[in-house]
């Protein structure tokens, strides 16, 4: 039975590893990763980016396959009634777990010997640029410097956090995540957007968010197709720096701002709300916002009951469509704190009522 001394390390222990392995934006600030840790040895990612990145996912997978023999280290100080130390007297289950986590400790060290002979070109990275290659005298080599060059231009498109970068340059693709690394050359691509998901809330921007999934397919069968996760906002930064265009494969409705990500939520609100039943007597005009199409949403006070809270009834009859009603909502709102916009309430655009989301009801 596990001592308190013995939970508690377990368990500080594994919110420590997954920290690491998969650092937070507060280890990344504190400098307590691989990349930081080890810098003088990595090098300089500006002036040699292959490079780089080959000892830095080599050293990763070395120092995260450590993990689990560290865990047993650190349990054979925490807890020495267990006699960790000790091989021969350790219990059963220790034992079988000592020899696995120094096996795989062995492997990794044994891998990053193996990949680190001949100058690196035994490395996993080597033998994918050297698909890039052209006969008869260039090898990866070659196709490093141009990267490493095109890398320090100050014009490339690079965005996503350290564990999942992408770098668009003149002539190259690339996507490095935090053992592997995928290139791609522009010349050769098709590019496609296979998917889209929505997040109600960005943590470190407090709005939401719309990340597109795009495959990256080269025509050469010898290079691997890749898929890249990017915020839509970035997508026409993006677009500028490629020269193949962007097929939408799913159909995807691409919200490049704040305004376009907004209008979804608050048309998707709207649906949820009663709907106001037009009576039979009564015709509806075109918006008068838009002239375009058919007014379409009524204001009525659901959100309370009649004379409580901020809203007001509107006695307006529909003059308005949906997307025009959630363009003047927007316009209406503190541009520099989008995370109060939803809770929020306006005047209505013609009888200057306060209404909210929740009063918004579409016509039928």
């Amino acid at each position: 039975m596990e001592t308190p001394t013995a939970t508690t390390f377990t368990l500080a222990y594994l919110v420590l590893a997954v920290c690491f392995v998969f650092p937070p934006s507060e280890f990344h600030l504190a400098g307590l990763t691989v990349q930081n840790l080890l810098g003088s040895w990595l090098g300089s990612e500006d002036v040699a980016f292959v490079h780089y990145h080959l000892r830095r996912g080599t050293v990763t997978l070395v120092a995260h396959a450590a993990l689990p023999l560290g865990y047993y280290l650190g349990m054979g100080l925490a807890a020495p009634e267990k006699q960790l130390f000790a091989i021969s007297q350790a219990p059963e289950p220790w034992k079988v777990f000592f020899a696995s986590a120094l096996l795989l400790l062995v492997l990794a060290v044994t891998f990053a010997y193996y990949w680190s002979r001949d100058g690196w070109s035994r490395h996993p990275l080597a033998r994918t640029l050297s698909a890039f290659a052209l006969p008869p005298h260039a090898n990866w080599r070659a196709v490093a410097l141009s990267i490493n060059t095109e890398f320090r231009r100050i014009d490339k498109f690079a965005t996503g956090p350290p564990g999942a970068r992408l770098i668009v340059t003149d002539s190259w693709i690339l996507k490095v995540t935090t053992y592997s690394f995928h290139a791609a050359l522009q010349r050769d691509l098709q590019l496609t957007v296979i998917d889209s998901r929505q997040q109600d809330l960005l943590l470190d921007v407090n709005r939401p968010a719309q990340f597109l999934t795009i495959r990256v397919a080269s025509a050469d069968p010898r290079v691997k197709a890749f898929d890249i996760r990017l915020n839509s906002s970035e997508y026409g930064e993006m677009q500028d720096k490629l020269r193949a265009p962007i097929q939408n494969g799913a159909n995807v409705v691409i919200h490049q701002s704040l305004s376009d990500l907004f209008l979804e939520t608050f048309s998707s609100l709207v649906e949820r709300n009663p709907p106001y039943l037009v009576p039979s007597n009564q015709e509806l005009d075109l918006c008068i916002g838009c002239m375009q199409s058919r007014a379409n949403v009524k204001l009525l006070k659901n959100c309370r009951e009649l004379h409580e809270g901020e809203c007001q009834p509107c006695f307006c009859y529909p003059m308005w469509c949906l997307l025009c009603m959630g363009k003047w909502f927007a316009s209406q709102q503190d541009q520099q704190h989008p995370e109060t916009w939803l809770s929020s309430h306006v005047p209505c655009p013609t009888c200057r009522a306060k209404f909210c989301i929740l009063d918004v009801c579409s016509v039928q």
